[in-house]
């Protein structure tokens, strides 16, 4: 007893849903392959799920350009406006300005330099001296503005100095008036107490 066809339409419940989803995917995913190995064929597939996800499959000897681009020529259809195509050729005009200057950096690094004719090494020559002479100016600079801010941080030691010192000596004369009285004698001659050493071993003739 053969099997009954299953109508085509939407699976309501997500759960099932899913599930169709998965098995489906990968069938469609493994015909794909087996048709690139058996027939030799250029074959570019691309699933979203419901869920955005997406899934892919491209022969190991093509690309996903490649082949859209084979599209476009058979088919006629135009894959790209003009907004994109201005863009893929602003990025191919990148990677063109990006290499040139490559070569460029590897030529100051005096790299790949034989290749070079006589008017490119003079022009090398020249831009290397030019930069040179930016780096010394610049070297200068910064040997003005730091001898700038030592000599800054000299006076400013030089002021804290003289004014710790004031202090130091303020405070020394104070400490001196304190030992005076208003009649300029000497407060620690005029103890009002006199003391009397006691012996620290006891009467000797207490004994006898």
């Amino acid at each position: 007893m053969g099997r009954g066809k299953i109508e085509i339409k939407r699976i309501e419940n997500s759960s099932n849903r899913q599930v169709t989803y998965s098995k489906r995917k990968n069938g469609i995913l493994k015909k794909a392959k087996e048709i690139t190995v058996l027939c030799d064929a250029q074959v570019s597939l691309i699933i979203f799920a419901a869920s955005g996800k997406m899934h892919d499959y491209i022969s190991p000897s093509s690309t996903l350009i490649d082949i859209l681009e084979r599209y476009h020529k058979t088919s006629g259809k135009r894959l790209w406006d003009a907004k994109h195509e201005n863009l893929n050729n602003e990025i191919e005009r990148l990677k063109k300005e990006n290499d040139g200057m490559q070569v460029e950096l590897r030529h100051l690094k005096g790299d790949d330099i034989n290749s070079l004719n006589y008017k490119e090494l003079m022009n090398l020559e020249d831009a290397l001296e030019n930069g040179l002479l930016t780096i010394r100016q610049k070297q200068r600079e910064l040997y003005r503005m730091v001898k700038r801010n030592g000599k800054i941080l000299e006076e400013e030691n030089r002021e804290l100095n003289f004014i710790l010192q004031q202090q130091r000596m303020e405070g020394g004369r104070e400490m001196d008036n304190d030992h005076f009285d208003e009649s300029g004698r000497d407060f620690n001659s005029q103890m009002p107490f006199s003391f009397r050493v006691q012996p620290m071993q006891p009467n000797l003739h207490e004994r006898i």
